[in-house]
C-alpha cells in the first residue's frame, strides 16, 4: 500500500521545518555567542584591540561560504515552508512558520540597516596603528550591541515559532497514522 498524498506532504512540511528550525537556530546561537562573550570581551580591552578584533571577526563571516547560506536560508526555508503550508490547506502551521519567517526577516533588516553599515564603517577607518579617532568603538559599545540584542530575541522568537511548527507536524503525522497525538 503506497502512503497517502497527506503522509507524503506531511513528511515533506516536517522536513522543512526541521532544516528552517536548525539554520534559525544556528542563526540565534550565534547571536546570543556575541551578546554573551563575544562583545563583553572585546568591551574589557583597549580601543585598538576592539577595532582589529571585530574587523577580523566581519571579515572572517563576510567571506564564509557557509555562513552566507545559513544566514540566507534561515530566511528561505521558512518562507517555503510557510507557502507549501499555506497550499496544503494547514493554515495554523502556516501561521507559525509566517511568524518564524516575519521574526528573522526583521533580524536581517536590522541587520542590513544598522549592523552592516556600522560594520563597513569599522573597515574604513584605516589602520588601527594610524587612527586617533575611536568614536567608532562607542557605537559598536551602545548601537551595534543594543541592535544585536535585538536580533538574538527576533531569532529566538522566530525558533519558539518553529518549535510550535513542529509541535504541529508531530500532531499532524500521528493523526495520519491514526495515533492519538
Amino acid at each position: 500500500m503506497s502512503p497517502s498524498p497527506i503522509a507524503g506532504s506531511t513528511r515533506t512540511a516536517t522536513a522543512l521545518a526541521i532544516v528552517s528550525t536548525v539554520l534559525v537556530g544556528l542563526m540565534a546561537g550565534l547571536f546570543l555567542a556575541f551578546d554573551l562573550s563575544v562583545m563583553p570581551g572585546l568591551a574589557a580591552g583597549d580601543e585598538g584591540t576592539y577595532v582589529t578584533a571585530m574587523r577580523n571577526f566581519n571579515a572572517a563571516i563576510d567571506g564564509n561560504a557557509l555562513f552566507g547560506a545559513v544566514f540566507l536560508l534561515a530566511l528561505a526555508a521558512p518562507v517555503v515552508s510557510a507557502v507549501a503550508e499555506y497550499r496544503a490547506g494547514r493554515r495554523g502551521t502556516a501561521l507559525w512558520v509566517a511568524v518564524a519567517a516575519s521574526a528573522y526577516l526583521a533580524a536581517l533588516v536590522i541587520t542590513f540597516t544598522v549592523n552592516i553599515p556600522l560594520n563597513n564603517e569599522l573597515a574604513s577607518g584605516g589602520p588601527v596603528a594610524q587612527m586617533t579617532d575611536f568614536s567608532i568603538v562607542e557605537k559598536f559599545k551602545t548601537t551595534w550591541v543594543a541592535t544585536n540584542i535585538v536580533r538574538t530575541l527576533l531569532c529566538t522568537a522566530a525558533l519558539v515559532a518553529l518549535a510550535r511548527t513542529l509541535v504541529h507536524y508531530g500532531r499532524a503525522t500521528a493523526a495520519v497514522a491514526g495515533r492519538p497525538s
